[in-house]
C-alpha cells in the first residue's frame, strides 16, 4: 500500500506535506483489535446499505460471515464493491474494496486458521454460518482527530 494525502478540499489538507502520514500499521492494529465493524454495500437498485458485523483482519484483509439470503450476501452477489470501516470518527479507518466468497473446498486450511481466531475472539463458530467473504483493500483512509489535518493518510494498492 502506498500512503499519501487524501484530496479533501475544504479541510486544510496540504497534499504536498510529507510529515505526519500515518503507518499502515495503524491501520492493521485498530482493525485487528476491534470488536465491531461496518460494511456497507450498494443495493441492486443503487441504494446503500450498511450493517455492523464480526469479523477478522488477518494478513492485511478483512474477513466475515453472513447468510447467504441476508441483505449484505444478495447485494454482494450483483456487486461486489463495499466499503468497511470502524466505529470511531476520530480514530477513523476507512476501507474501501472488493468482496470475495472464500470457497471451502480451495482454501480449507485459511478457513481453519480463520474459525480458531474467530472462536478466540468471540467464543463463536466462525464456519457453518453462511458465506465466508475476504475483503480485499484498494483504497484505505485514516486520521486521528486530534492532529487532524496533519495525519490524514490515504493508502493505495499498489
Amino acid at each position: 500500500m502506498k500512503a499519501s494525502r487524501p484530496n479533501m478540499p475544504g479541510y486544510g489538507i496540504q497534499p504536498a506535506a510529507k510529515g505526519g502520514l500515518l503507518p499502515w500499521s495503524v491501520v492493521s492494529e485498530q482493525m485487528a483489535a476491534a470488536r465491531n465493524y461496518w460494511v456497507s454495500t450498494v443495493r441492486e437498485d443503487g441504494r446503500p446499505h450498511a450493517a455492523p458485523v464480526w469479523g477478522l483482519w488477518y494478513e492485511d484483509s478483512f474477513f466475515f460471515s453472513t447468510g447467504t439470503d441476508s441483505r449484505k450476501a444478495r447485494n454482494l452477489a450483483a456487486n461486489a464493491a463495499a466499503v468497511v470501516h470502524l466505529e470511531s470518527g476520530d480514530n477513523a479507518i476507512i476501507l474501501e474494496g472488493q468482496m470475495e466468497i472464500v470457497s471451502p473446498e480451495a482454501e480449507k486450511k485459511l478457513l481453519t486458521t480463520l474459525d480458531k481466531l474467530y472462536k478466540a475472539k468471540y467464543a463463536v463458530d466462525f464456519l457453518g454460518l453462511g458465506n465466508i467473504y475476504r475483503f480485499r483493500v484498494e483504497q484505505a483512509f485514516a486520521w486521528k482527530e486530534a492532529n487532524f489535518p496533519q495525519s490524514a493518510t490515504r493508502w493505495q494498492a499498489e
